[in-house]
């Protein structure tokens, strides 16, 4: 009899405890509150082409959620090894003392790149690789999914850029290159990515080597100086964690819910529902002064070393060479600040000029991210709120704008590097 009573009761603890972890993992996945933003989006995606753009963006290139979900456990077999690569050649890259001997950096270079080569020729069959890319490419997305392919993205992205320099710091001969010859291994996959992505750079980007480059601990997948000094990683760390952190930290400073009231703000103005409309405004400058105090925290001194910065930390995500497209040598210039989307949509929200050229953006900028800032600069009502003197509204704008100003001003001086 006892032993029935501790049985039932131990049956009740587990259903209590599997309830409370199932309600904690619920509130968990869905404490941004993006879920909800999502659902709303799909009920305004066929009134207005700003919510249909954002819900684009969500669907294709975020997997069905915002921040991008990620998977980097579950490719098809012929793609794990491009993993396991990175992991093992990344150890090699760094040296904690670069040598100013040209004849010396050439041959480490060259050593690293010949051991890249040798490993992906031994263990990549591209006939596999390119039958699985191909498939994605038809749309077969059971073959391979798309947070699967989210996280082989970023693989092949950050591989590119490992092979790219050879070894870290970044050296004169590497500087002085003027076309890169990259392994098929890594160059075919690149292809079908870069199409699926609607950009054409030979090198990375921040959405390939920094947006995705993050697990399901919330750990980044792919690290750079893993042999190196602690003052090394952690400069690295907290460095790209700012940048990660913008869309995968906790909502307050999130920025999808930023892009959502841009899109609920667009469309309460041309509802002509001005009181609605002024306290998105008013969100979206609380939510983005809490957003840029990642920024002044962290890009300091203590947190990210000017020492170490550039060489170890920024020089990796360069890129500074070409290659040979209708006879001309183009050149590509790796991943810049430029291109993270909370700028990127608020100088489009704001109805100012992209900072980056179309050329540029084409290069850099995934398609589903361009169509969105489209949308955003397309329906950007700053200057008629400003032309029927509609004040308050004005003065919504105006805090935007001045918290960016601050943040120009406050990052320029962070980053001055002494060199």
């Amino acid at each position: 009899m006892i032993f029935i009573i501790l049985s039932y009761l131990a049956g009740v603890l587990l259903v209590l405890i599997t309830s409370m972890f199932w309600i904690r993992r619920q509130k968990t996945a869905d404490e941004s509150g993006n879920h909800s933003r999502i659902q709303h989006l799909k009920t305004l995606k066929t009134r207005h082409e700003t919510a249909s753009d954002l819900l684009e963006l969500v669907q294709i290139d975020g997997a069905g959620a915002w921040p991008p979900r990620t998977d980097f456990e579950s490719w098809p077999s012929p793609l794990r090894p491009y993993h396991d690569i990175y992991s093992n050649i990344i150890p090699l890259l760094s040296t904690a003392e670069p040598s100013l001997d040209d004849a010396v950096n050439k041959k480490l270079v060259g050593d690293f790149r010949s051991r890249m080569r040798k490993m992906l020729a031994e263990r990549i069959n591209l006939a596999h690789v390119k039958e699985i890319m191909a498939a994605a490419e038809a749309g077969k997305w059971d073959v391979f999914p798309r947070d699967a392919y989210n996280g082989f993205y970023c693989c092949i992205a950050v591989s590119r850029h490992a092979y790219r320099w050879g070894t870290i710091p970044v050296v004169e001969f590497a500087q002085r290159e003027q076309v890169l010859e990259l392994p098929p291994e890594l160059d075919l996959p690149w292809d079908y990515l870069q199409r699926n992505f609607g950009v054409t750079a030979a090198s990375g980007n921040n959405t390939a080597n920094v947006l995705l480059n993050i697990n399901k601990r919330g750990e980044r997948e792919y690290k750079i100086n893993v042999a190196m000094s602690s003052l090394i990683k952690s400069s690295e760390e907290t460095f790209f964690r700012i940048f990660l952190d913008i869309e995968v930290s906790p909502s307050i400073y999130q920025a999808f819910p930023i892009y959502y009231e841009m899109v609920c703000a667009i469309i309460s103005y041309e509802d002509n529902n001005r009181v609605t409309c002024l306290k998105y405004l008013e969100s979206i400058s609380f939510r983005l002064r809490r957003l840029l105090r990642l920024f002044f925290e962290n890009l300091i001194e203590s947190r990210v070393s000017h020492s170490v910065w550039l060489s170890y930390v920024q020089g990796f995500q360069a890129w500074g060479v070409g290659r040979i497209v209708n006879g001309e040598v183009v050149k590509y210039d790796g991943l810049s600040g430029n291109q993270v989307l909370i700028f990127q949509a608020l100088d489009a929200f704001l109805g100012m000029d992209s900072y980056l050229s179309d050329e540029q953006s084409n290069r850099y900028i995934p398609v589903n991210q361009r169509k969105i800032c489209h949308s955003l600069r397309k329906h950007s009502f700053r200057k008629s709120a400003q032309a029927n003197g509609y004040i308050k509204i004005e003065y919504g704008f105006k805090n935007i704008v001045n918290h960016l100003r601050v943040w120009t001003i406050l990052s320029y001086y962070s980053l001055q590097i002494d060199c």
